[in-house]
């Protein structure tokens, strides 16, 4: 990272200077989850990548939300650190779209509920089964409601 991304990165955890450690946590564990369950097929732009997404933003709200007992802060903090990962990540326009949109499934999904690790990843893979494999931008912007893809 250079010195102007280290510096959006201190902004943004300096807004929320609680959220540092669960969102961490919720980093660690989805990657740990994501490790077990796919290997490195979550590393790739297909359906796995698009439940990790999901995941880490729905741990991100879960576990922030224990601090803050609002589900729109969370889910506002989970857009900004997430959406800043996107934008210091050297993905392709239709890639960090597909992050983008899949990250916001993962943080609709959560609306203050707390099911449990296990239940939120059948759900998700239960939702990978509907996803939608898309070839350009314009595709995502009309899928609400279902995880997307690039590539399988």
């Amino acid at each position: 990272m250079n010195f102007k991304e280290l510096l959006a990165v201190f902004k943004v955890f300096i807004s929320k200077p609680r959220y540092i450690l669960p969102t961490y946590r919720a980093t660690i564990e989805t990657i740990r989850i994501c490790d077990d369950l796919y290997q490195k097929e979550h590393h790739k732009n297909g359906k796995a990548n698009a439940f990790r997404h999901a995941l880490w933003n729905y741990l991100i709200c879960q576990k922030c939300f224990k601090i803050s007992s609002s589900v729109e802060t969370v889910r506002i903090w989970s857009d900004q650190f997430t959406g800043l990962h996107e934008k210091l990540s050297p993905n392709q326009k239709l890639a960090k779209a597909m992050d983008l949109h899949n990250n916001r499934f993962g943080q609709t999904l959560f609306k203050g509920s707390q099911l449990k690790t296990e239940a939120i990843i059948k759900l998700l893979q239960e939702r990978m089964k509907e996803a939608f494999k898309v070839s350009k931008v314009e595709e995502i912007r009309k899928t609400k409601n279902n995880l997307v893809y690039i590539e399988d």
